[in-house]
């Protein structure tokens, strides 16, 4: 036997979350402040892309002779159309001049190859708090950590980033399937709640009425196929451009809510979340989130540490879900324990397990490649 830890449900812990920029910028927040999810606490800007420019070639001068044909000098802003260079041509007379071909800044000009390096103008960079909550640790220029008593919830695999919305559970049993006519005007901007499978049509109407996200028990492989547009595959998931966030606590297929799971999400009905669909599939180190903030609670340092769904001990039996590829999001039982470590097709050696899939399949998979599912 051994012990399996699962997806992490807690009706009430301290949630921390560090949010930091790219590169260098500005904090905008002090230590102490209170924000909200959506407020930004740091910006920067981005570097532009470089813009290499042949003035030697395109003026047809010589490269030592490209600086004193400049109309801008380093560190000037152009605009596209703007005169960049212009040669002195013959006697005065067949003068060439070089437009500049996008907004920018000369960064250099090179007397050795006749090269201008233009650079774009920057891209403005800004990371909002995620949660509402207080700003416990500032990292000077870099960005800061959130903490905020809440409850929180991760999923088994998700898609899109992050969102924020009021929670509206829609179904009321976890049972029950999210269907269309379960999303309807008033949930714009919401993060939808249902019981049991996701489907298509639905994912369709929520971004059609502009909702956040949807959260559920389960989806068909094909129906997130269709809404990609594309077959996932393995990757990190997260940065979806889907118009909404999608996250699955259980697995792939008509797969209800945990009851405990739902119960608790219909009890936070009113208040506002914060979503991430962020997965990682290949390592199962990221799941997707869901933080739900709690009003009116004075000491997060008292509550109480992690609660685990789906943790304990793994034997002959058990109901377990799959958290690797190939058999990723699969839920079945566990039919055999072999003793002795096996040599897996890639060549090194574990301790597996057969499981029984609810598919029909059987499959022998490392023993790192399940959790437990509580019934």
């Amino acid at each position: 036997m051994s012990y399996t830890p699962g997806l992490q449900v807690k009706a009430s812990t301290r949630y921390r979350i560090q949010r930091a920029l790219p590169i260098s910028g500005k904090v905008l927040v002090s230590h102490g402040q209170t924000v909200t999810a959506e407020q930004v606490v740091a910006r920067t800007e981005q570097p532009g892309d470089v813009i290499p420019l042949n003035l030697a070639n395109a003026l047809s001068i010589g490269a030592g002779d490209v600086a004193a044909a400049m109309l801008k000098q380093v560190g000037e802003t152009v605009h596209k159309g703007d005169e960049l260079a212009r040669s002195k041509g013959i006697f005065g007379f067949f003068r060439q001049s070089y437009p500049a071909p996008a907004d920018g800044t000369v960064e250099s000009v090179s007397q050795v190859t006749g090269q201008v390096i233009l650079r774009g103008p920057p891209s403005p960079v800004q990371v909002n708090a995620f949660v509402a909550g207080e700003i416990v640790e500032v990292l000077p220029n870099e960005g800061v950590t959130v903490e905020t008593t809440a409850a929180f919830i991760q999923g088994i695999f998700g898609v899109g980033g992050e969102r924020h919305g009021t929670l509206k559970v829609v179904t009321v049993r976890p049972e029950d399937d999210l269907t269309p006519d379960a999303i309807r005007p008033e949930h714009r901007g919401a993060v939808v709640v249902g019981g049991r499978r996701i489907l298509g049509e639905t994912v369709a109407k929520a971004r059609e009425l502009g909702v956040n996200a949807l959260i559920a028990g389960g989806i068909d492989d094909q129906d997130l196929k269709a809404i990609l547009g594309y077959d996932l595959g393995v990757a990190i998931t997260g940065s979806e451009h889907i118009g909404l966030t999608i996250i699955i606590t259980e697995g792939f297929g008509e797969i209800a809510m945990a009851a405990r799971t739902f119960a608790l999400l219909r009890s936070l009905d009113g208040l506002t979340a914060s979503v991430n669909g962020a997965t990682q599939i290949r390592a199962g180190v990221l799941r997707p989130e869901i933080v739900v903030p709690l009003p009116n609670v004075a000491n997060a340092a008292s509550q109480p540490a992690a609660e685990r769904v789906a943790a304990g001990i793994l034997e002959i039996g058990s109901h377990v879900r799959l958290i690797r590829d190939p058999y990723f999001g699969e839920l079945g039982k566990v039919t055999a324990l072999p003793v002795e470590p096996m040599v897996l097709a890639s060549g090194s050696k574990a301790r597996v397990l057969e499981v029984q899939c609810q598919s029909g399949q059987r499959v022998m998979v490392p023993r790192a490649n399940v959790e437990i599912v509580v019934e």
